[in-house]
Formats: structure tokens, sequence, C-alpha cells
């Protein structure tokens, strides 16, 4: 199993630092989340809490994960960066593509792209976007970004999306691998057809377990079992090597962790102190790799 460094809520100019000693701990990936604007109001409750609010205020540091991607990767040389998830449902996807395909190239095809539809209408109406029906114009807009990105002239003719021939360039070397968010059935069963993984948000070890389940099944209805699939989880009750080894051992192939938490250590805390949370959760969980046993998944 493999372990990603979220950055959340950390000051940016922390970024590259945080990239750079991820990388020499042996951190496989950058998690990047994402989040366009606080509004005052929420007309919808935050899906991830228990009681639907938001654990970040107006003042709280985000960065756009595509710029930071871009930024990490120009001081890093093998860490690979994931948005987890970016809200695809307010934005638009030939925009996304020259964005996507920029930062896939800058950074030496270490980029996956992380998608979901976005929980807050606000997001989806002040950007131009109805949010109803958003969940079919997010389909056809994964079908649009990937076929441009494949890379020479293409068109699309859909509902949402129309456009005679087109052509984006460079196109990205190698495919973009895309990971489905979200845990609702419509959103598993778009990582199980489409997706090159599924990625969580906040879950217990028992959700993973059931969600999982459901992702192999879902895989095996739409002839997908044998594709290498991730299964990116931040699991809120799982710790240690004992815990992640049971994650591994339920098929997560990639640990979404923060280690300075753990370590009493806050979102804004100090740079060195974040580091050193870093050196010392890589020498008790990545120096010696935590190997599945029994699902036989790709770690």
């Amino acid at each position: 199993m493999q372990f990603s460094l979220s950055i959340a809520l950390s000051p940016l100019d922390q970024l590259p630092a945080l990239a750079k000693t991820a990388e020499e701990c042996g951190f496989s990936s950058i998690a990047l989340p994402d989040s366009l604007f606080y509004m005052k109001s929420a007309a919808a409750k935050y899906p991830y809490t228990a009681d639907g609010s938001r654990f970040w205020g107006p003042d709280t540091p985000w960065v756009d994960p595509l710029i930071g991607a871009a930024a990490m990767a120009a001081v890093t040389s093998r860490i690979r960066f994931y948005t987890n998830v970016l809200k695809l449902g307010s934005r638009n996807p030939l925009l996304l593509a020259r964005q996507v395909g920029s930062v896939a190239n800058l950074s030496g095809n270490r980029f996956g792209f992380g998608v979901g539809i976005g929980w807050a209408p606000e997001e989806f109406e002040w950007c131009g976007v109805p949010f109803a029906r958003r969940g079919a114009r997010v389909d056809e807009m994964i079908e649009v970004l990937e076929l441009v990105l494949g890379g020479g002239m293409v068109e699309y003719h859909g509902e949402f999306f129309d456009f005679d021939p087109l052509q984006i360039s460079p196109a990205p070397s190698e495919p973009v691998p895309f990971y489905i968010g979200g845990h609702t059935e419509p959103a598993l069963r778009r990582a199980a057809r489409v997706g090159d993984g599924w990625t969580s948000a906040m879950m217990t070890y028992d959700e993973l377990c059931g969600t999982i389940g459901k992702l192999d099944a879902l895989r095996a209805e739409y002839g997908r079992v044998e594709r290498p699939f991730e299964i990116q989880a931040v699991c809120i009750d799982r710790f240690g090597r004992s815990g992640y080894q049971e994650l591994a051992d339920a098929g997560v192939t990639d640990a979404i962790v923060v280690p300075w938490l753990a370590d009493g250590i806050g979102f804004d805390g100090e740079l060195a102190a974040k580091q050193d949370s870093l050196r010392k959760f890589a020498e008790q969980n990545i120096a010696a790799p935590i190997v599945p046993v029994g699902r036989g998944r790709r770690a």
C-alpha cells in the first residue's frame, strides 16, 4: 500500500517545501482538495460531516489544485499529484482539458485527475451552470475530457456539450488517470464504469469495507474486474501500522494521511514541525512497505 499526503488547509507558502519533504520521505503522492469559494450562507449541508457543517471558514487557505500541482511538480521529480477531488460540475470541460493537459505535460505525467460533482448549489449557479441534472452533465464532461486529452482532432455532439472538430496540443504523452469521488450509488457506478480508481472522503473502516465490496460487484457488472483500479481512502478510525495493514488487506491501495494532525499540529502549524511529522510517519509506516494480504490488488 502507498501513502498520499493531503495538503488540505495548509498555508500556500508551505506547499513546495512540504512536497519536497514528502518526496524525500517516500510518499507516493500529494492529494490536493478543491474549493472555489466560501459562501456566507450555504443552501445545502456539507455531506461529509455528521451535522452537515463545514469544518473550514472564510479565511481558510485553499490553493487551486491544478496550479498547486504544477507549482509542486516544479520542485520535485518523482512524487505524483492528484486532485482529491476537483468539483467538476461547475467547470467547463474544454478549459479544464487545457489545464489538465498542461499539468500532465509540465509534471512529466505525474498527475492524476480526481473528480466529483460538487455539493454546493452556489458553486454551480454563481459560476453560470445549473445545479439541476448535474450528474448527467458530469458524465458528458468526463467523456469530453478523455476525448480531448487523448489527442488529435476530435469533435463531440452531446446533450450538454457540442463542438465541431478541434485539437488541444500538446496532448499528454500518457493517459491521465481519472479517479472518481463520491459515496452515493450513482458515484460508485460512475467510478466502476469509467474510473481508473475511486477516492473517498472521510469514512470509517467498516464503511470503507462495505463500499469496496460494492465497487468490486459493480466492476464485475461492467466487465472491468481485470483492469487496474486504485482505492484512495481517508479512514477516520484506523491508524498506525496495524491499522494501515487492515486497510491494505481490505483493498485500499493508497491511504491519504495528514501526519501532523496526529502530533497535535494544526493545519496552520509551523512548516518545520510538519516536516518533522512527515519524517517520523515515514520511518514508522513507509520505510518498511505494508503489503496487502489475500485480495491480490495492486498496491
